[in-house]
């Protein structure tokens, strides 16, 4: 999601305590008639002529993609040292992954009939903007085809921090910011007891939904023998604050448990100044204490807390909701599949109960094992029940296909959201990942050339 980057007010309140950061979370429950989904995709751009990657500056670039949304459908810019580098209109924003990746955060949106039509516009205005440029967008899961040194990096303060801490914490921090590409649903929660269900639930069923989504099994214009590299990346990126987070499963956990996970995740930045400051491997906990040595004598405003918690990245999130951060980018239909899918499971109560039942009896070494498996194997990895994913996925899909059957949220045209699982039936029915299908296509249809992948996939 777009991070602000407007500087943190001197005069704003500074926090005193460690029970403000929980009061944070919590103020996140909400009423069920209250609740809506946030829906995030990303995409890779490209320019036609030659399949090259999309820099920044230039008529033909990023900066000339951003400009014409600007100008032609009412975005309002968001700057950062005098460079466009997002948009935002009703809610919702646009705004640039390191490698260049295009991102759409969707606004709070009550039912997926409007989320999907939400995608459709956004995708037909950003293809109005880039036909004209010879510009096109890729859904996929990772980069098929640049090096990591054709790949460009965007002009935000945050990013060359990353990029120059990653090293030190994994082997593949750098692939995962300017080589890979995700959707993502945002979804609330009521209580404190409702948050734990689901986040437990949610991240029990990670491995699933990589599998559903795996959609990133080429690199560099081979296949990489992953189905699903993205969702590998993640198991070398900086292990604290990746993961399954198995703490959550313990009993009492709770908003005051994660934010003491928090706590010790090391920071990446502070914004002051006009800027952000380097404070990778620093402690929160000594920026509450007012000694934190970048500011000494400074303590943290609600917002440093906000921008803490961004750059962490757990398969699930907790802020003031939960994000789903498990599956590849794919095309539209998928985007819609994806949040249809999560909702299903998490916004109806019978549903949420029968996944819980489902995965309530797995340890944190089996999450894990199927965490690690997933990413070669899709739905092939084995359950802790003896089965696979495949097997499994039958079942959550027909659980979450009644929970939104339950919600009773229908289109203009009387159809309930039911139907946008449809392409996952296929998927289970059949076990073969969006990956696999493309990998069939490379070795057969496509002659072993990778091209193809650009007019396939793209929006």
């Amino acid at each position: 999601m777009t991070t602000p980057t407007e500087d943190i007010a001197e005069d704003a309140p500074r926090i005193a305590s460690k029970s403000e950061l929980v009061e944070w979370l919590e103020a996140g429950c909400k009423p069920k008639a209250d609740w809506r989904i946030g829906t995030e995709h990303e995409k890779f751009g490209f320019i036609k002529d030659g399949l090259r990657p999309l820099y920044y500056d230039g008529e033909v670039g990023v900066r000339a993609v951003l400009e014409g949304l600007r100008d032609k459908f009412g975005w309002a810019p968001i700057e950062e040292g005098g460079k466009l580098i997002g948009l935002k209109r009703n809610g919702a924003s646009v705004s640039l992954e390191p490698g260049g990746q295009f991102e759409l955060s969707g606004a709070p949106l009550e039912h997926i009939h409007q989320t999907c039509d939400e995608v459709g516009v956004h995708l037909n205005e950003v293809r109005q903007v880039a036909d004209p440029l010879g510009v096109a967008f890729l859904g996929v899961g990772t980069s098929p085809l640049w090096s990591l040194e054709e790949t460009p990096m965007m002009p935000k303060g945050r990013y060359k921090i990353m990029r120059d801490y990653m090293p030190r914490v994994g082997r593949l921090g750098h692939q995962m910011m300017f080589r890979s590409c995700t959707v993502q649903t945002n979804l609330d929660f009521k209580s404190e007891a409702d948050m734990v269900q689901k986040l437990r639930v949610s991240l029990a069923l990670q491995p699933l939904g990589t599998a559903l989504f795996a959609n990133s099994p080429f690199l560099e214009g081979r296949p990489n023998g992953f189905l699903s590299y993205r969702s590998h990346i993640w198991t070398d990126t900086d292990p604290d604050r990746t993961g399954m987070l198995p703490f959550a499963f313990d009993e009492g956990f709770g908003f005051e448990q994660y934010v003491d996970y928090a706590l010790d995740v090391p920071m990446y930045f502070v914004r002051r100044g006009g800027t952000y400051l380097n404070a990778t491997g620093l402690s929160f906990r000594d920026f509450m204490e007012g000694e934190l040595s970048l500011v000494e004598g400074d303590r943290p405003a609600i917002e440093d807390w906000a921008d803490h918690l961004s750059t962490i990245f757990p398969e699930v999130r907790l802020k003031t909701f939960l994000e789903m951060r498990g599956s590849d980018s794919g095309p539209w239909s998928r985007l819609c599949a994806f949040s249809a899918f999560w909702t299903g499971l998490l916004y109806d109560q019978s549903a949420l109960d029968a996944a819980w039942d489902l995965v309530k009896g797995w340890t944190a070494p089996e999450r894990a094992a199927m965490r690690y498996a997933v990413p070669s194997l899709g739905l092939k990895t084995p359950t802790p029940d003896g089965r696979d994913l495949q097997a499994l996925g039958k079942q959550v899909l027909a659980i979450s296909r009644a929970g939104l059957k339950a919600r009773a949220k229908y289109s203009m045209s009387g159809d309930d959201e039911t139907g946008f699982l449809s392409e996952l039936d296929r998927i289970i029915e059949t076990g073969i990942t969006p990956a696999e299908a493309l990998l069939e296509r490379y070795h057969g249809a496509w002659g072993g050339d990778i091209t193809p992948v650009f007019k396939e996939m793209a929006y």
